[in-house]
């Protein structure tokens, strides 16, 4: 089976597939009288389809270990999807860019770590793994479409692939087995 290597997950990096939403290294203003920092702007819900509209739903995701095997991908071709931690539960984050077929191109699969203090939105139509909560249960805000119409794509992979904890940068130790 091949090997995901976990990357740190940044904007730069994650820029082909959503936005990092989160409030480290981030400009910010002052409101409610200077009480407040505000990090605006983090990323934009898109919604499409006749009877869509943005809702804000609550996950809790079960604990994985690693090493973990994905087998299949997910996406939404009528709106993004965020996945931000209410309760700093770190996850991992598997992604694929769209081929010519429109179905999940495996040479561009990448395996991404969130430390708990990040959220991502996924952009509309992003093939993704669900939910990878690493360690322990960790609760979510779910930023996505609601409506009538089917709004999910699964499609198996035609390999399987292992996380390990690894990260392709050998300067970041492995996770350990969590």
């Amino acid at each position: 089976m091949p090997i995901l290597k976990l990357e740190r997950l940044t904007q730069s990096a994650f820029a082909g597939f959503g936005d990092v939403i989160e409030m480290n290294d981030r400009d910010w203003f002052h409101i409610n009288n200077g009480s407040t920092r505000r990090y605006h702007n983090q990323s934009t819900v898109q919604v499409t389809g006749a009877d869509g509209q943005a809702g804000i739903s609550l996950a809790r995701g079960d604990a994985f270990k690693l090493p973990q095997t994905v087998t299949m991908l997910e996406r939404h071709p009528l709106g993004s999807q965020s996945w931000i931690p209410m309760d700093g539960a770190p996850f991992l984050i598997v992604v694929a860019p769209n081929g010519v077929d429109g179905l999940p191109d495996e040479a561009g699969i990448r395996a991404f770590y969130a430390d708990g203090g990040q959220g991502v939105n996924y952009f509309q139509g992003t093939w993704h793994h669900p939910l990878m909560t690493l360690g322990r249960q960790g609760s979510f805000v779910v930023i996505d479409r609601i409506g009538s119409v089917p709004n999910c794509d699964e499609r198996d992979l035609a390999q399987h692939y292992t996380i390990d904890g690894a990260f392709k940068d050998k300067a970041v130790p492995p996770l350990v087995s969590m």
